[in-house]
């Protein structure tokens, strides 16, 4: 999902007139409106409702213009290389990706379209959706940040919304610039089973680790955790966690990511983090680069 060209640790200067992503070839423009805002929602984690009114972790209404632009994939083509195509136009300009997610760690899809985005043709499945958001810094010092987001709605149509913004310089864009862009993550994988092992994750998700991992220098943390059953001990709840990471490595390394670059931290039942999107039996994937 992310390429290890992407730069970390700082945002990319690039030219003071960048223009938006060319289109996906596939694909075909239903819709492109002008945004012109003093307080353009833009997330930068995964959305959620609570009593109608929208919450997400880190989230910014900026002073923004710019475009958005609905697409339908066509043909044979699907979402995923549509956003693959999105990611290769970033690459090429040195963004910085600021947050991106996958299927249901993203939230509900009704909100991203009804109440994000304001696009109902964007409503479809939650397992079927990916986002992300990514920044530069242009040689005049203002910040420009692109949104991808694709969807398969209930008829398999698939369509991409791709927003395209600049906003003054020295507005203040959450984690543009920031060391912390060199931790990717976490992707959610949940997981069940004993002896064997069952991964709920997509093939976005794969995608994504496998790219972040493929920079020199990546290393790849494992952290897993359980839900304490009922009388089980937390060693015994731990353990668990600890052999279903262990799986997981083993898959990833099958991937092409070796078990030498992989560290597994078992956290088991002991830490609760107060996010739905982050409970169960679960390991998640972060990746630290240079």
């Amino acid at each position: 999902m992310l390429v290890a060209a992407f730069l970390v640790g700082g945002p990319a200067v690039v030219s003071a007139q960048m223009p938006p992503p060319e289109p996906f070839p596939d694909s075909r423009l239903e819709q492109e409106i002008t945004i012109s805002s003093p307080g353009h929602l833009v997330l930068f984690s995964p959305v959620r409702e609570v009593n109608n009114e929208i919450r997400s972790a880190v989230m910014a209404r900026l002073p923004v213009k710019g475009l958005g632009q609905l697409y339908e994939v066509q043909g044979g083509a699907n979402r995923e290389e549509a956003r693959d195509h999105y990611l290769r136009e970033l690459q090429t300009r040195g963004a910085q990706i600021l947050f991106e997610c996958s299927g249901r760690n993203c939230g509900r899809s009704n909100v991203w379209a009804n109440q994000i985005f304001d696009q109902s043709s964007l409503y479809g499945r939650d397992n079927n959706q990916d986002y992300l958001v990514a920044g530069s810094v242009d040689e005049n010092g203002k910040p420009w940040l692109t949104l991808v987001y694709t969807v398969t709605r209930a008829n398999q149509r698939q369509y991409v919304w791709v927003e395209h913004l600049v906003a003054p310089q020295g507005t203040e864009i959450p984690g543009l610039g920031n060391e912390s862009a060199r931790i990717k993550g976490p992707v959610i994988v949940p997981w069940k089973g004993g002896i064997t092992y069952r991964f709920e994750w997509s093939s976005a998700d794969r995608r994504i680790i496998n790219d972040w991992a493929g920079e020199e220098g990546a290393r790849v943390i494992l952290t897993a955790y359980s839900e304490l059953k009922e009388n089980e001990s937390f060693e015994e709840s731990a353990a668990r966690a600890e052999e279903a990471a262990k799986s997981l490595a083993q898959v990833l390394a099958k991937s092409g990511v070796s078990e030498s670059r992989q560290t597994i931290i078992t956290v088991g039942p002991a830490v609760v983090i107060p996010n739905p999107d982050r409970q169960g039996d679960r390991v998640e994937v972060m990746v630290i680069t240079r």
